[in-house]
């Protein structure tokens, strides 16, 4: 690319630009300042708020693994039953040393059945708790994106407070950082 893209400046940008150029006040140097400290905050949110959607998507497709495999072993289960079934009643049909083999294969198909019951049930607790993990993973990036958005909102009132000048403006700012912030640390902490 020869460097000559596009690049669209909001006006908090020109304002910014203006005051790093030529000076300015006080109130907006650190008007200015507070906006570069909150854009860099945000993308962090941001971020982690990908990090956790991605989490919360990958043990949502080990769910679905694990709960195929389950269904895999169910129905591994029930061909093990139709042939005890069988076998019950080929016992019943028969005698002497065929009964005695069909009753051998009862007995197997009941201990196999045993087995393959055991690896179906813990492949649906490992569903299961793949669940878990990937809801509360998606709580958590609810919280940062409400994070990264309040962030945003604090962001976008910082600029009509550069542009207007009305220094009323900050406590829309300081609030909707604080909140961003508040809302952050709780998805930090997994609440």
């Amino acid at each position: 690319m020869s460097g000559h893209g596009f690049h669209v400046h909001g006006p908090h940008d020109h304002e910014v630009e203006h005051v790093a150029q030529h000076g300015g006040d006080q109130f907006t140097s650190r008007l200015a300042v507070l906006t570069a400290v909150l854009s860099t905050v945000g993308a962090i949110f941001g971020y982690m708020g990908g990090h956790s959607q991605n989490a919360a998507l990958l043990y949502k497709n080990e769910a679905a693994i694990q709960k195929t495999s389950a269904s895999n072993q169910w129905n591994y289960y029930q061909a093990k039953s139709n042939k005890q079934n069988l076998a019950e009643l080929s016992v019943t049909l028969t005698s002497g040393e065929a009964q005695d083999k069909f009753k051998q294969s009862v007995e197997r198909y009941k201990k196999e059945k045993e087995e393959i019951k055991a690896e179906a049930d813990k492949l649906e607790a490992e569903s299961k708790a793949a669940d878990q993990k990937s809801e509360a993973e998606m709580h958590v990036h609810e919280r940062w994106a409400l994070a990264t958005t309040l962030l945003q909102i604090a962001i976008a009132l910082s600029a009509i407070t550069l542009l207007t000048r009305k220094r009323w403006l900050l406590g829309a700012v300081f609030g909707a950082t604080g909140l961003g912030l508040a809302v952050g640390v709780m998805g930090y902490l997994h609440l």
